[in-house]
Order: structure tokens, then sequence, then C-alpha cells
């Protein structure tokens, strides 16, 4: 109990600590794990080539190596989609996208004929999908070959085109008719008009992308914050797709931010830290649908991998990094080293970094150590270590404060590390119980009547007695394996009556004395005058406690006055669930003694005689000399006495079988059924024998 008790004072000072810091983590396992679950394909395919892309594209960015067998008939629908003139520009896309990754088999000749439609379909396009799925074909099958022409010849058209449906505060329209603007289609529109710029047969003019570039950053202007440091973009608007949320929106804005910074030149002056937090904001946690989960990974991946190079220049969204502690609870008596590790949001190696430890401050408090400790780098573990925990570091709560700091100068530019990042440290230790002692006080004088030492945490078992005049007094000292004054977070005394009725009380302290007096003359209506035992229990307990117990210390014989006519009754305690209805006690069940039978030669004397009268009846048949002369021989005569034979005869097994294992009822039954049998089978055979004996009479 104990235990459990540590366990919760645990979690709940975690959860409070975790409230000015929180720790984000790289895609794990955990992620791994829950894509395989949710993209699980149904009878070997999924429902549509848009859900299949989505499930390849996760599992692929995850590296997940089991991955379900949809190739076969994944690939037939792709190349239906693709020769199937009935398709549209959204079937394309998938299909297209969906052949990015499993390389079907197509000619040059399947998107070439594509091609010239798709094209078609720009030229044609009213609304920011279709231009966004037209668009992305083409830039799908430039990325698949190089056979066949997709260049636009009014790329500045065509980006004039998707720009008119630009708000001034950075969102989009999805169509001219549609008055609202979307989050969502920002992004989407980014992505497009990334791959307009990459599929212009001449440079999209410099004033164009000098404008969305302001629109992009007007966008970012509208962006949410979490205290956790985590940025979205909040959707309020619900899109073509009928989705709506700030995990999709902001992963289209991401996926076309990146898109965009890799199809132009130049920078788009970001914020680091906003891009940080984007990337916080996608390690919150593992979401529990599909789609969500798909667009968690996808811009997680378009955070970690949008580096491109042309002349010699990077030219992209700054990569974030993630610091993460292997472990935020440390223990002073087992010397733990405070560990972090540096990742990308994917879990790759980082560039050569070091990482500081700049303060250490308690939480709650303002007060900072001054600390600027390098942590040693374990390339073999790749992780940093601290040599050992600041000397003011005491059990408790703590934030550490530290930096990434980049070797190589340029690196500043290609990452972003966020600045100084708050950690949450959780500190724990064995606390020291000291002068532990439990007394019963003359309530006159406060003289010490009886007294006894304890041993916290340990096996007690004191007796003690005392009556309503006298006072019950516990006293203790906790001091942290530093030497100072401890806190716990729980400190209560139980009393419990025999009759299960309890109280507790708190325990106060003054420093690191803690000290509780009981008068009982002043609680007698409390305890609802019960005497006899009521046994102690000392609970004292801390999340940074690791010696926290949940103490018996014995019991006391109480002796109150006897009760006034109107006194409180205590109340009635709840009965025992398990009591109640758990399994009742086991019945024993000794059966009764066989009598005693008779011996054997008496059994079978008294067998014999049972079978006298049937002997007996055979004797006197064969005296009467009973034959079978007159048994009819005509073929239908006989057959009735012999069925009348053979009644008699199921008669009586029947009557064996009665004695035996039959009840009267059944017998009674069958003894029916067979009675009209007997009835009608012997009237046949009498009539028979009867007109046998009038002829030769009358003969």
């Amino acid at each position: 109990m104990a235990r459990n008790l540590g366990l919760l004072v645990v979690i709940l000072s975690v959860t409070s600590i975790c409230g000015g810091a929180s720790i984000f983590t790289p895609i794990s396992d955990a992620h791994r794990s829950a894509a395989l679950e949710l993209f699980a394909p149904t009878d070997g395919s999924f429902g549509s080539l848009e859900e299949a892309y989505e499930a390849l594209r996760t599992l692929q960015i995850l590296g997940v190596d089991k991955k379900p067998d949809i190739r076969s008939t994944t690939c037939t629908s792709v190349e239906n989609t693709l020769w199937s003139p009935t398709s549209n520009s959204k079937d394309l896309f998938y299909a297209l996208r969906v052949n990015t990754l499993l390389k079907c088999e197509l000619n040059d000749e399947a998107f070439t004929a594509i091609a010239s439609r798709l094209k078609d379909s720009v030229s044609d396009a009213r609304s920011l999908l279709d231009y966004y799925h037209s668009v992305g074909s083409l830039s799908l099958i430039k990325d698949q070959t190089s056979e066949v022409d997709v260049l636009l010849g009014d790329a500045d058209g065509v980006f004039r085109s998707i720009k008119a449906l630009s708000q001034s505060d950075g969102r989009w329209r999805y169509s001219s008719s549609n008055p609202e603007s979307s989050t969502y289609a920002a992004g989407i529109a980014l992505e497009a008009l990334a791959g307009v710029v990459s599929l212009a047969s001449s440079e999209v003019d410099q004033y164009l992308i000098g404008t969305l570039k302001s629109d992009i950053l007007k966008l970012f202007d509208s962006i949410e914050k979490y205290d956790d440091g985590a940025f979205y973009f909040d959707e309020k608007v619900l899109d073509a797709r009928g989705e709506q949320g700030p995990l999709s929106a902001t992963s289209a804005v991401v996926r076309g931010l990146t898109a965009f910074a890799t199809a132009t030149s130049g920078s788009l002056d970001l914020p680091g830290d906003k891009i940080l937090g984007l990337a916080k904001f996608f390690l919150v946690g593992i979401p529990g649908n599909a789609k969500d989960l798909y667009y968690q990974i996808d811009a997680l991946a378009c955070l970690d991998n949008n580096r491109q190079v042309v002349a010699y220049v990077f030219h992209r969204v700054a990569i974030p990094l993630i610091l993460s502690p292997p472990a935020t609870v440390l223990s002073l008596t087992s010397e733990e080293k405070f560990k972090a590790r540096v990742n990308t949001v994917l879990g790759r190696a980082a560039p050569p970094l070091s990482v500081k430890l700049m303060q250490v401050f308690s939480d709650g408090s303002k007060d900072a150590s001054i600390i600027a400790q390098e942590l040693k780098f374990d390339a073999e573990n790749g992780i940093h270590v601290l040599d050992g925990l600041p000397k003011s570091v005491d059990v408790g709560n703590y934030v550490f404060v530290v930096e990434i700091v980049l070797h190589d100068p340029e690196n500043k530019k290609l990452y972003a590390t966020g600045g100084r990042i708050k950690v949450p440290i959780y500190v724990t230790g064995v606390i020291k119980v000291d002068s532990a002692e439990i007394a019963v006080l003359d309530s006159d004088h406060g003289s010490i009547e009886t007294q006894r030492k304890l041993d916290l945490p340990g096996k007690n078992a004191v007796a003690l007695s005392a009556n309503h005049l006298q006072k019950l007094r516990l006293f203790f000292e906790l001091t942290t394996p530093l030497g100072h004054a401890f806190k716990p977070h729980q400190a209560f005394l139980r009393l419990r009556h025999e009759t299960k009725v309890e109280h507790i009380f708190v325990v106060g302290n003054s420093g690191k004395q803690f000290e509780i007096i009981l008068d009982f003359l002043g609680l007698v209506e409390k305890f609802y005058y019960l005497s006899g035992r009521y046994d102690i229990q000392l609970t004292v307990g801390d999340a940074v406690m690791e010696n926290s117990f949940l103490q018996p210390l014995g019991h006391v014989e109480l002796d109150m006055p006897e009760p006034p006519e109107k006194a409180t009754r205590p109340p009635p305690q709840p009965v025992d669930p398990y009591l109640r209805h758990g399994p009742k006690a086991e019945i024993s069940h000794i059966f009764r003694v066989p009598e005693k039978r008779p011996p054997q030669e008496l059994s079978f004397a008294f067998l014999g005689l049972v079978l006298l009268p049937l002997i007996g009846f055979l004797v006197g048949l064969l005296r009467l000399g009973v034959n079978l002369k007159n048994f009819p021989t005509s073929p239908i005569p006989a057959t009735f006495a012999i069925l009348f034979q053979f009644g008699i005869a199921a008669v009586l097994s029947l009557y064996g079988l009665f004695w035996l294992k039959l009840d009267l009822f059944t017998t009674l039954k069958a003894l029916g059924f067979l009675g009209v049998f007997l009835m009608s089978v012997g009237h046949r055979t009498l009539s028979h024998l009867a007109s046998t004996s009038a002829k030769l009479k009358s003969a």
C-alpha cells in the first residue's frame, strides 16, 4: 500500500511541474506500432488510392519493414485509374503519388497521355483544389520520368490565377465564389505554387515570388502558441474536404512552406523558434486515427528533410533539433546523472554540437543558480552526460535550463535550436526520519504519562491507553540528504475504531519538526463517544521521498464518557462489496453412512424365492400340456400371432426396464402405446382362433 501511495504522489507532482516546461521526444517505436495498427488494409487493399498513399507514405517515413502486401492490387488500381478517360485530376493525383512509392510497371505512353489531360485541367481550373491536383500531378510525372513534356508555357499566368485567391491575412480561399478564407487552403496553395515554379518553362517573375513570401510572413503573424512552446495554425472554417482542426491545417502549411522553400531561391527569414515550435506541436503525442497520424508524420518528414543545394548555397526552412532527456527523474541515492540527447524530429543524428547546463532553479522559485557547465558527449551512445548534479541540488522539483551550441557557425542558419530550453527534472532521495515518538499526556499539566519511541519507517506495535481527559502526542523530524528541512505533500495520522469508524488528522510542522497533539476532551463528539480500541496509522508521502510510508504504529485503548441522549450517532459504514458479492464460504457436507446390507447367502436365498413362482408357472404349463398345435398356419393370421407374442415380450421387458432405470411416467407412456398395439393384434389373433374353432365344431 505504501508503494501505491508513493506512485500516486509521483504522478500528481510530475503533472504539476510539467505545466511550466515540457519534454518533447522524436519519433519512436510507439509511432511505428500505432502506424501498423491504424494502417491495416481490409482484404488486402485500402478503400481508395488516397488511403493507400497515406498508409505507404507514413510507413515509409517511419522505416517500418513489416509493410502490408498490397502492391499487386494497388498497382492494378493505379493502372486502371491512369488509363481511364473518366478519371478526374484528383484521382490521377493520388494514383501518381502511389506510383512514386510502389514503382508500378508504367511506360512513358501512359504518362504522355495523362500529361496532356492535366495541362488542359490547369487551363480550365476554377478552384484551388483543381490547381492543386493538376499541378501536383504534373510535378509527380516530372519526378518519375524525363521523357514527357510537363512544363507550363504560361507559368506566370497560372501563378497569378492561384495568387488571386489569397487574402490579406495570409489565408486563402478555395474559389473566387467562396468568400471564406482557410489556413488549410493556404498550405495547399503554397504547395501548388511551388509546383508551378518547378514546372515553369522560364523563370517565374520574382516580384510574384516576393509578394508570396510577404503572404507567408503575414500567415505566420496569426500563428497560435501553447504554454509549452508549441506553435500551431488554427482552422476555424470547414474546408472543402470536410476536415477541420489545427493538426490538418498546420500540417498543410508546413508541407506547402517546405515545398515552396525547396522550389525557390532566397531566404524566407522565418524565426527559428516558430519552426521549432511547429515541430513541438507535432511531437506532443500519437493521434488516434490514420488520417491524423499521416498529417503528423508527413509534416515532421517535411521539417526533417527540406534541404536543397543551389549553386552551393542552402535554401530551406531551418531543421528543428529536439533535446530530450532519457530520464527526468534522478535519484540522489543512486547518484544518477543528468543526460540529454539531441536529434532531429525523426530521430536522425544532429550535427556536431555541445549541450550546456546554464541555470538550475527550483520549481516555483525565481532564484536560479548560474551553472554554465558543458555536458560531456558520449559518442558511442550518442548522448550528452553531466558529470554530477550541482551541489545545491537537493530533493525536489527543478527546472534545468540548457542550451544547444552548434560547433559550425554555418549550421546556425540551417538548424533551429530554440535558444535556452527548460527541462523539468525531478530529484528524489531518501528522507531521514529522526526523534520519532508517541506519548500520552496529562491534560492538566501536559506531563508525559506514557511515552514510546518509534522506528520510522519500520515495524511498530505500541500499546497505549488513555481517557477523554488526556492527550495523544506524535512527534518526528524529517531532513533531506543535504540536511535541509523537508515538508512532504502528505502527512496524516489516522485513528480507526474497532467498528471501522475512521478519523484522519493532518500533521503540522515547524521547519523539520512535525508534531500533532490530539486533545480527546475536545474530540469526544467527533469520536461519537466511542470507547474501545483505536488502531493508529501514520502516512508520510511525497514524490521526491523514496522511502514514503504508510505505517501502522499500534493502538490506543480509549475510555470515553457515556454519550448523552441527543448525541450524534456514528454513520453507518459501507459494506465491503467483496464480502457482499464475493465467493461464499465452502459448504462441507457429510453423506449418510450406508445402511448395513444383509449377508450374501441371504440375498441369494431371497432371489431364489422370487424366481420360484416363475419356475412353478413354467412347470404348470408343461403339466397342462401347453403346445403350439393351434398356432395359425395361414400367413396373415400367423403374422398377427407372432406380433402378439412379441408384444407380450415387450411388455415384460418394459417392466424390467421400469425396475432398473425408467421412471413411472415414461413407463406408463410406453405401456399405453404397447397396450393399443396388443389390443389390435390380439383381437385379430383371437378372432382367427374363434373362427377356426367354430368351423371345426360345425364339421
